[in-house]
């Protein structure tokens, strides 16, 4: 998903998934761009990136790879993301789907891979971390190794200790399906929208959202099972939010590069 602009990089205007990993005279200066890196980090098969903000640019950036572009006509959430290729993900013929984060581009191949493998044991997987400090996240809400449903800070900060001991582990964002499963749900996706408030150019609006985290308990509710796996550590999902993030990240990717 690379649709976004990246509202908290005051110096930059472009897209951020764009954004270097080797900074050259500033952070926004250099190369890979992120978006080049994870898709080249992900297993083999057909790939797809959704597009909005600056779409032009990206695909400037990525036509040697030859993936599909798929364009998401508001941004409305990685639920409307992923509904954006829809197309796509029914005309694939290959099992299974990985969903992943244009600005998160530190994940691992063998992530990706233990993701998929697992789904040899439920419908969905979803990619999960343990940060030192919970706040702010949306956490696994468990029954043993299946997730029932993902919740919010702003709801999970008031639970009683009785439902926080089923909370679990933090949500990376990063997600993988079996196709069918996937494609049963979209419009059960599409058919419940959120309504949300949000500041547009100083004007208050509300816009419908859709948020993947929803197929959990869409497919918990018909009686699959949504499984996880866990990073290595907190630092191979973070998201690239701000400059100070994209320092830290561009450190972890040279250093690793380094050996």
């Amino acid at each position: 998903m690379a649709a976004g602009r990246g509202s908290r990089m005051k110096n930059y205007e472009g897209n951020k998934t764009l954004l270097p990993l080797r900074p050259g005279k500033s952070p926004y200066e250099g190369s890979p761009p992120m978006l080049l890196h994870i898709l080249e980090s992900l297993p083999p098969g057909p790939k797809a990136v959704v597009v909005h903000h600056r779409e032009e640019d990206v695909i400037r950036a990525t036509q040697s790879l030859r993936v599909t572009y798929c364009r998401q006509p508001t941004m409305n959430g990685t639920g409307g993301a992923l509904l954006a290729a829809r197309t796509f993900i029914d005309d694939i013929s290959v099992d299974p789907v990985l969903v992943t984060m244009g600005d998160v581009p530190l994940v691992r191949r063998e992530t990706y891979i233990r993701l998929v493998e697992k789904l040899q044991e439920h419908p969905m997987v979803v990619l999960g971390f343990e940060p030192k400090d919970r706040k702010q996240y949306g956490l696994l809400e468990c029954d043993a190794d299946r997730v029932l449903r993902i919740v919010e800070w702003k709801y999970w900060k008031d639970f009683p200790e009785t439902r926080m001991a089923r909370l679990g582990a933090a949500n990376a964002g990063i997600y993988a399906f079996r196709r069918e499963a996937l494609r049963s749900h979209l419009p059960v996706l599409a058919d419940r929208p959120h309504r949300i408030k949000k500041v547009v150019s100083g004007t208050t609006v509300e816009l419908d959202e859709f948020f993947i985290t929803d197929l959990v308990e869409q497919m918990t509710a018909d009686g699959l099972s949504v499984g996880f796996v866990l990073a290595d550590d907190e630092w191979e999902v973070m998201g690239v939010d701000d400059e100070a993030a994209l320092v830290r990240a561009q450190a972890i990717f040279n250093a690793r590069a380094a050996g």
